[in-house]
């Protein structure tokens, strides 16, 4: 429907106050609110209906009427129960803004303006099968991530449409995941990471050999209880369609954006069910902490397992001898209570039993099954590297892994383990940085030890006048430096990694030595620059 259908006969009595240019925007959708910026709830075309409730001052008319303008708004409707006539204030920010503005006087209620739009919308819906998806809503809340994979089968069998939900590490939630390779999953989900960083508007348009797609995000509701998990984009769900969406008819693109609705209303249901999860979790985590029996650990860990397999379908067993994993990790540049979900997410591509418990705003601790790789940390750090395309220039998660513990007992040194691990991964350049128990019989665990501005300091003294002459005349004596050390000081090898001659290879040593006052021929001196660009 159009906005001047809203102003049609048979229309709840509504008066127009602006935008009479502008009555032929196409009406999509219906959301009511009271906060003072709403624009991430619209996904656009939608009629705003609010009782002004959030106008304290004139000036607020403008900050309103520009964020549900710069979401896709197509009208507002100013209800006039609460607060009396429309402000004049409201009506001129909206001419500014070219925005159609209805009065809904004081008798007219919001939920029969919504029952007008549902009606006339209906029709466009009902031709591209969104009212298949509203009568499965229902079913997906009640049976989970089968009811999302009975739609997505519908949806391609009927209209030809491959869609997928993707989590933003690239694991296929829901959708014929066989017609989706990873590597084209990958490029996908790094690329909604991007946008969203970039607060882009969706649908996010990605061309991969294949073909177009679109991206849109299933963002949940953000919580909003004191010490509640914030709302990141790198722990929502991504719902992946075939085609650019923005090319489609009305009625179409009303169906991809009800299935984004949809896929965020599971992923809201799925989240009910991790509470326990959660609770488990911090349990266990407290358990460690005060040193706990071995035995009361080993309890909680086995009601973790059993609650998969009775409430989460879970298949996973641990057998009689069971290995465990924990790691260690933190991030920065996220919002506070950011890093649970987003472990949550990404932990189970490798496994459904991963205990994530919250260790401060910006911590956590994760205790899971040891996974079934000869090299715990490259496994953990493969699940979070897409995760790289959603962290901005603050932006850092960073991983400690310990060795697999064989039973409960262990645990405990294990989270110590970790704990030593990572801070070896935050000591690295990176944003998203793990480390293993392999290299904690290793230099880099002295490095992690040394305070930052110890490290900035001595990078700095051996470096900087290296770096600044390669900056000053390209002269390649950073790379020259790296490739000498790698080969033990060998100048013919060196010089041919780098397909030089040795005598330009003996100019740039000398040079790096006149440059910083030491001697390579020295063991001394290639372990302290071995160090340095460790560091760097």
């Amino acid at each position: 429907m159009r906005v001047r259908d809203l102003l049609a006969p048979g229309a709840p009595r509504l008066r127009l106050l602006a935008g009479e240019d502008e009555l032929d925007r196409q009406v999509t959708g219906v959301m009511t609110t009271d906060l003072q910026e709403p624009g991430r709830y619209l996904h656009g075309g939608e009629l705003v209906l609010t009782g002004m409730l959030w106008r304290t001052a004139p000036a607020d008319s403008e900050r309103f009427v520009r964020t549900i303008v710069t979401a896709g708004a197509a009208a507002l409707g100013a209800g006039e129960v609460e607060v009396g006539p429309v402000p004049a204030d409201l009506a001129e920010a909206c001419r500014r803004h070219r925005l159609p503005l209805l009065a809904v006087p004081d008798d007219v209620a919001f939920g029969a303006v919504t029952e007008y739009v549902g009606r006339q919308v209906s029709a466009d819906r009902a031709a591209d099968l969104a009212a298949l998806v509203d009568r499965h809503r229902l079913l997906v809340s009640a049976a989970g991530a089968g009811g999302l994979d009975a739609v997505l089968d519908l949806l391609g069998g009927d209209l030809d449409l491959d869609c997928w939900v993707l989590t933003p590490t690239g694991r296929v939630v829901a959708g014929p995941a066989d017609h989706l390779p990873p590597a084209d999953r990958d490029q996908l989900v790094r690329a909604h990471l991007a946008a969203q960083r970039q607060r882009r508007r969706p649908p996010h348009r990605v061309r991969l050999a294949a073909g177009p797609y679109s991206l849109l995000p299933a963002a949940t509701e953000p919580a909003g209880a004191a010490g509640a998990d914030a709302d990141t984009p790198l722990a929502d769900w991504i719902l992946a369609v075939a085609g650019d969406v923005t090319e489609w008819t009305p009625g179409r693109q009303q169906l991809a954006e009800n299935l984004a609705r949809l896929v965020a209303a599971e992923r809201t249901r799925r989240d009910e069910g991790r509470r326990l999860r959660r609770r488990i979790a911090d349990e266990v985590l407290t358990l460690l902490r005060r040193d706990a029996d071995p035995a009361e650990i080993g309890r909680a860990l086995q009601a973790s397992t059993t609650m998969a397999a009775r409430y989460e379908g879970s298949t996973e067993t641990t057998g009689d001898n069971p290995q465990w994993l924990v790691l260690s990790a933190d991030a920065t540049g996220l919002p506070d209570g950011a890093l649970r979900p987003i472990l949550e997410e990404a932990l189970a591509a490798a496994t459904d039993r991963a205990l994530v418990a919250a260790t401060g705003p910006t911590g956590a601790v994760v205790v899971l099954p040891a996974l079934d790789t000869p090299v715990p940390a490259d496994a953990v750090r493969a699940l979070l590297a897409p995760l790289e395309a959603g962290l901005g220039s603050e932006g850092r998660i960073t991983v400690g892994v310990c060795a697999p513990a064989a039973e409960s007992g262990g645990l405990r040194g294990a989270l110590e383990e970790a704990r030593h691990a990572r801070r070896i991964a935050a000591a690295r350049i990176g944003r998203v940085c793990v480390a293993g128990p392999e290299e904690l019989a290793s230099h880099v665990l002295l490095l992690a030890a040394v305070p930052d501005e110890v490290r900035r300091a001595f990078r700095s003294r051996l470096l900087d006048k290296v770096i600044a002459y390669d900056l000053e005349h390209q002269a390649d004596l950073v790379r020259t430096l790296e490739a000498f050390l790698r080969s033990d000081g060998s100048w013919t090898r060196c010089a041919a990694q780098l397909h030089v001659h040795v005598n330009t290879l003996r100019y740039r040593i000398g040079r790096i030595e006149e440059l910083t006052g030491r001697d390579l021929s020295r063991l001394e001196d290639r372990v302290d620059f071995y160090l340095a660009l460790e560091l760097a």
